[in-house]
């Protein structure tokens, strides 16, 4: 299904002419971030670098534009994800499944994206990523050791997926849309 699926539910939803939607694609590095873009923009994902600065997709499509931020998670590269919350309408955050380890600084890193006055009532999807391995956590699992279940201030959706295999990537993409315009103010 893939973008143009994407953008024809995004259509349906469509209230103004050229309405934007500014999404903020964040996670820790080799979390699956710029793979899952270049999914969503139907491109070639067999040769993928670490992102050094950010990838940004605009999608033009009878009145609607998409844009989707994606930004590095190195961890030098954090401080300056504050530069880009700025009028954002959903936020994006990958997470990798089978990366146990950094369960901790990626739960860490969540909670403080939720607790920026910035991103204040954004929506947030959680996308439980590399689903496709055999050693990834279900998304389950994720959301309670992410304590997602103390979230109030905002609508949040945990998707298991596989950005290798686009598995679950549109039912997340469905999500979104149902639910850019629900930001609270």
């Amino acid at each position: 299904m893939g973008l143009w699926g994407l953008l024809s539910i995004l259509r349906k939803l469509k209230s103004t002419p050229d309405q934007e939607v500014r999404i903020l694609l964040l996670g820790l590095d080799n979390a699956g971030k710029t793979t899952l873009l270049k999914q969503l923009a139907s491109e070639d994902i067999s040769h993928i670098t670490p992102t050094q600065g950010f990838n940004i997709k605009s999608v033009q499509s009878q009145g609607f534009k998409l844009n989707v931020w994606d930004i590095g998670g190195q961890r030098k590269i954090r401080p300056y994800w504050r530069n880009y919350f700025e009028n954002t309408d959903i936020l994006i955050y990958v997470i990798d499944s089978a990366d146990r380890k950094r369960f901790e600084e990626t739960g860490q890193e969540l909670a403080e994206l939720l607790d920026e006055e910035k991103l204040s009532g954004v929506p947030v999807l959680i996308f439980a990523n590399k689903q496709d391995l055999l050693t990834a956590a279900p998304a389950s699992e994720i959301a309670e050791g992410l304590n997602l279940h103390t979230i109030r201030d905002r609508v949040w959706q945990i998707q298991s997926c596989s950005a290798l295999s686009g598995e679950g990537v549109q039912d997340g993409m469905n999500w979104v849309c149902k639910n850019v315009s629900t930001k609270k103010k």
